[in-house]
């Protein structure tokens, strides 16, 4: 049956502490001051890390860079296990990630995606994009909106298991948003202009997570339909060949992170496709993760 295990299914995060503007703020804006724990391989800490090189804060907010699947029966990671223990007296969920946390005080900051998100474009960016432009942003929310469509009709599509006339609607909603983001791109560079944003770093994670995760469950149908946004898979294609998304790319660690989550029968009719829509492998930087301390 294809379904998540309820051993692992993430739990909500634990910690959602915010970076204040200065010192009064307890966490503020500090360089070195902060770390990153990221696992490529999870669509929220592939956006975490993009927004990281976008921002160009290489050299002002470290990473540490955990393994792609994590090594704990309740999905979390060993290696964060004394991170969340300092930060939570006897804390029994799972060591998940993303995490940012606090070289001062050896404490989480926070689990919390979109809020770590938001701080480091608000309170760090510095020397890279804009990437929440003045008034962008309920154009950026609209967009996270057929993201999230995206995902949930492709998931539905695939599920074996699902509600048949949940399942039977899948496509029509697939198809609905991909048009619109489709229509997007036509005759743009990027999703909302000429200059990237937070909009085209959540895009372009969710057609990778697409891509990997969910197009080896469609029918053939299902998979061609997908494929027939040229503008999209292209636009997709020009973002990968950038370094801050390229180089942060771990294709088969995001499938085996998967597949290690769910109980997954027979592959549909999609599975005969013997490559991806977009040969993200070729995009991907080697380096070397630095090791958890």
């Amino acid at each position: 049956m294809y379904a998540m295990s309820p051993a692992v299914v993430p739990a909500v995060p634990s910690f959602r502490s915010r970076i204040g503007g200065d010192a009064r703020s307890g966490y503020y804006a500090v360089p070195h001051r902060y770390r990153l724990y990221l696992s490529p391989s999870c669509p929220d800490c592939l956006e975490i890390a993009v927004t990281h090189g976008l921002l160009g804060l290489e050299d002002t907010l470290r990473v540490t860079t955990l393994p792609a699947v994590p090594d704990e029966p309740d999905g979390g990671h060993s290696a964060l296990r004394p991170l969340y223990e300092a930060s939570s007296h006897q804390h029994t969920g799972p060591a998940v990630a993303p995490v940012l946390s606090d070289g001062w005080t050896g404490r989480i900051v926070s689990t919390h995606a979109p809020d770590i998100l938001r701080d480091l474009a608000r309170r760090f960016g510095g020397r890279g994009h804009d990437l929440h432009p003045y008034g962008a942003d309920e154009e950026i929310r609209t967009v996270d909106r057929l993201c999230d469509d995206v995902v949930a009709s492709a998931r539905r599509a695939g599920e074996p298991g699902a509600d048949p006339a949940a399942r039977e609607a899948a496509p029509a909603g697939l198809r609905a948003a991909l048009g619109v983001l489709e229509g997007r791109l036509a005759a743009r560079e990027y999703v909302l202009g000429d200059r990237p944003t937070a909009a085209d770093v959540r895009l372009w994670v969710t057609l990778v997570r697409l891509d990997v995760v969910h197009v080896p469950h469609l029918d053939a149908a299902a998979v061609r339909e997908v494929a027939g946004h040229p503008h999209l898979w292209a636009y997709a294609r020009r973002l990968a060949a950038l370094p801050a998304f390229g180089s942060r790319l771990d294709p088969d660690g995001m499938a085996r992170r998967y597949h290690a989550r769910c109980r997954c029968g027979a592959e549909t009719g999609g599975a005969a496709v013997p490559v991806r829509i977009v040969d993200w492998a070729a995009y991907v930087s080697v380096r070397a993760p630095e090791r958890v301390r």
